[in-house]
């Protein structure tokens, strides 16, 4: 009697505990900013997976930006899928500096490279918000060792000073595929972000455009991502050498 007894407790308190844990959508939902992001962008990001044939209960997906395009891309997939499918694509509302690497702090550069969303902010003083986690263990070899800089986000409205500003209308799109997105189990969410689609002939006319040969290696870098998920729509495992440089696996 007394260990059915207390079996029965147990099992209320598991159910209790399991009531008062919330996934990682429920907490944001709590923002009143998130929550008028689903409430009016909600059904299009449901719709826009659902025409790739891509389940919002469970997807994968990452970012892909271009400086001189100005385009900011979703791509996902099925978690039991291999390849990527474009899902929807941003433009930005506004930009600044010059193609090439950020490397010290107010040089007004978006950075250049292969990242992760860092944070989520839902109080942003541009609506909404999401943090990339520059400086990442390349930028922290060649930029300014003292003050490399860093609080650059994908966020809305329309002013920027290194920064990814979409409108506020777009942040809450983008917002929802990413907090769908972890709150479905994906840890990290990646972003690339190139000085311009690294075609062959993109390629070559940087070349011409900018002489210096540091700039030549690091887009070179860039590239060879970009061509391998290019030719496969599947993501290269990402790997950065000690002294900096982007390789690929």
């Amino acid at each position: 009697m007394r260990i059915a007894l207390l079996s029965l407790i147990l099992l209320v308190l598991m159910s209790f505990s399991s009531e008062e844990e919330p996934s990682f959508k429920d907490l944001q939902l709590e923002h009143y900013r998130v929550l008028q992001a689903y409430q009016e962008k909600g059904e299009d990001v449901f719709a826009k997976l659902k025409a790739k044939e891509v389940s919002h209960f469970g997807f994968d997906m990452f970012i892909r930006a271009f400086k001189f395009e100005e385009d900011l891309e979703v791509w996902a997939k099925n978690k039991e899928d291999s390849t990527y499918q474009l899902i929807a694509t941003y433009k930005f509302c506004q930009n600044i500096g010059e193609l090439g690497p950020k490397r010290k702090e107010g040089d007004k550069q978006i950075p250049e490279g292969f990242y992760n969303i860092s944070k989520f902010n839902h109080e942003s003083a541009f609506f909404l918000s999401l943090k990339v986690d520059y400086p990442n263990a390349s930028d922290s070899v060649f930029a300014d060792k003292k003050s490399p800089g860093g609080m650059i986000f994908i966020h809305g409205g329309c002013n920027t000073i290194g920064c990814i500003p979409i409108t506020d209308e777009w942040i809450k799109e983008v917002y929802v595929f990413c907090v769908e997105a972890r709150s479905g189990g994906q840890a990290d969410i990646p972003i690339q972000i190139f000085p311009t689609r690294l075609t062959d002939e993109n390629y070559g006319l940087l070349k011409e455009q900018y002489k210096e040969e540091s700039l030549h290696k690091f887009w070179g870098q860039l590239k060879r991502g970009y061509d391998l998920f290019e030719k496969s729509n599947e993501l290269p495992e990402v790997v950065i050498m000690p002294g900096g440089e982007y390789n690929f696996r």
